[in-house]
C-alpha cells in the first residue's frame, strides 16, 4: 500500500501562485510514477502533470504547460506542483496520484485532495 497526503491548497487571486505538496508513505520503493489530477465542480477528473520516479520524465496537460512545474524529491518521497499565473479556470480539487508496481501489477493510489480556488 502507498498512502498519499496533499497540502498547500488555498485561495489566491488570478495571476498568483501556489505550491502543492504530496508526501508518500508505505511501499514507496514500488512507486513508478507520480502526478497531479484535478476535478472542478460538475466536471470529470483531468490530468494535470506527472513525473516518473526514476528518470524524472515530466508530462503536462496543454492547459497548464508553461505555467505549472512538477518536481520530486526522492529522499522525501514527495512530489510538488508549482503553479504560477493561476487563472480562475484552475479552480478545482487537486489530487495526487501514485502508480506503484505491486506483485507485477500497476496499481493506482490517490490522496484525499486539496482545494485550490482562484478568484478573478
Amino acid at each position: 500500500q502507498v498512502q498519499l497526503v496533499e497540502s498547500g491548497g488555498g485561495l489566491v487571486q488570478a495571476g498568483g501562485s501556489l505550491r502543492l505538496s504530496c508526501a508518500a508513505s508505505g511501499r514507496t520503493f514500488s512507486i513508478y510514477t507520480m502526478g497531479w489530477f484535478r476535478q472542478a465542480p460538475g466536471k470529470e477528473r483531468e490530468f494535470v502533470a506527472s513525473i516518473s520516479w526514476g528518470s524524472a520524465i515530466k508530462n503536462y496537460a496543454d492547459s497548464v504547460k508553461d505555467r505549472f512545474t512538477i518536481s520530486r524529491d526522492n529522499a522525501k518521497n514527495s512530489v510538488y506542483l508549482q503553479m504560477n499565473s493561476l487563472k480562475p479556470e484552475d479552480t478545482a480539487v487537486y489530487y495526487c496520484k501514485a502508480v506503484a508496481l505491486v506483485r507485477y501489477t500497476f496499481r493506482d493510489y490517490w490522496g484525499q485532495g486539496t482545494q485550490v480556488t482562484v478568484s478573478s
